[in-house]
């Protein structure tokens, strides 16, 4: 046996290459035989197993492979002369296959046909039954407070601001490092709704200025590392979420301020519906896949049918000198905006990685959650309101 070979003189138990004769100078392991009758010697034939009972053989299992083991975990054996000695395969069924040799590969069986998997019920995506709860719940406070004394809602509109900048900020902290100051915000959204209700847009610009200011300058408390960063975060968190509601107190101002308030929120509220309903029966194209993958354009015109179908009704018969094709036009409004509104939040979530705002609102999420529709919707009724019956 030459170097060619594993390196080994041949042992007991173990089959390997007999194309040459014994080496010289070496003892022979077993009787001596002629050079040219180990010439002459072939290999002997390999009849492969053919498994009993039928089943499906893989590649790696079905042969021994030349240059390696028939298992991963099998290692070669060495000698004391350092080098590989042969060694013999065995098959899962108990054969033994000389190494080097490549059997017959047993032909695979079919795979077994698979039970078709039972059909799945289409779900909601949420627990209706809290949602609904907690949302006719959120509509009798706000309805009381809205017809009661306008101070009332004006005060829940500043809890709102209040806890949705709490939820913001904690979520950019959590999520992204982002220190936005929170009480300077806290105290200046509060100031913000309240100036806006007392001294209309004006009271709101000036207002959001010196918020911003005030988030300048309480950074300053702590160390440079990341100010822009913070204070940019800041900005947007005062402009998002406190000035955009600014504008539901400025249209409560108006002499039919309160039934101006209920349509924006009907208006809101039944283009969320309408989508939602339209979309979870019958919505199979995506609508923004990348943003928000659970919006379909079905959705969207059930949106927008169904808050033009109330903006009709509303201004027909809710607000003052209102006529019902000024609805048509206020619903298709609130229906894009509100879609715009929902669109936005989703990015935010799926740039900060997580699903829901807060966990205050049972089957909601959390007060930003519910906001993000109603926010930007806000300022479009508004201006569209004053457009159509003036700011009385």
């Amino acid at each position: 046996m030459n170097e060619s070979s594993w390196g080994a003189p041949p042992q007991a138990g173990y089959w390997g290459p007999s194309d040459q004769g014994p080496v010289q100078g070496a003892a022979p392991a077993g009787p001596t035989y002629d050079a040219h009758d180990a010439q002459q010697t072939r290999p002997m034939p390999i009849v492969p197993d053919v498994p009993a009972h039928g089943g499906d053989q893989d590649d790696d299992r079905g042969a021994a492979r030349l240059g390696g083991p028939l298992f991963r975990d099998d290692t070669p054996q060495t000698t004391s002369y350092g080098s590989q000695r042969p060694y013999v395969t065995q098959s899962p069924h108990g054969s033994q296959t000389p190494h080097g040799a490549q059997p017959q590969k047993p032909e695979p069986m079919p795979d077994a046909p698979q039970p078709a998997p039972a059909p799945q019920k289409k779900s909601a995506g949420r627990d209706l039954g809290a949602a609904i709860g907690v949302g006719v719940g959120l509509g009798v406070v706000i309805v009381a407070s809205l017809f009661v004394v306008k101070a009332v809602f004006v005060g829940v509109i500043a809890v709102a601001v209040v806890v949705g900048l709490w939820e913001l900020t904690s979520r950019l902290e959590e999520r992204k490092s982002i220190k936005a100051p929170l009480v300077p915000l806290a105290v200046g959204g509060a100031a913000m709704v309240v100036a806006g209700y007392v001294r209309g847009a004006e009271g709101a610009w000036v207002a959001m200025a010196l918020t911003a200011l005030a988030v300048l300058v309480w950074r300053m408390t702590e160390p440079p590392e990341g100010y822009l960063r913070d204070v940019t975060a800041g900005v947007f968190a005062a402009f998002y979420v406190p000035f955009l509601a600014t504008f539901v107190a400025m249209m409560l101002t108006a002499d039919d301020g309160p039934r101006r308030v209920l349509t924006f929120l009907l208006l809101t509220v039944v283009s969320d519906t309408g989508a939602y309903a339209i979309g979870w029966r019958f919505g199979k194209h995506r609508l923004a896949p990348r943003i928000s993958p659970g919006k379909t354009r079905e959705g969207l015109v059930g949106a927008v049918t169904f808050a033009m179908v109330a903006g009709a009704l509303c201004m027909e018969f809710l607000i003052d000198d209102g006529s019902w094709w000024q609805g048509l036009v206020l619903g298709f409004a609130v229906a894009a905006s509100a879609t715009l509104g929902d669109l936005g939040e989703s990015m935010i979530k799926r740039d900060l990685g997580i699903k829901d705002m807060g966990t205050l609102l049972p089957g909601h999420g959390g007060i930003m959650d519910r906001l993000d529709s109603l926010l930007p919707t806000a300022p479009v009724v508004w201006l569209l309101l004053v457009i159509f019956v003036g700011s009385g």
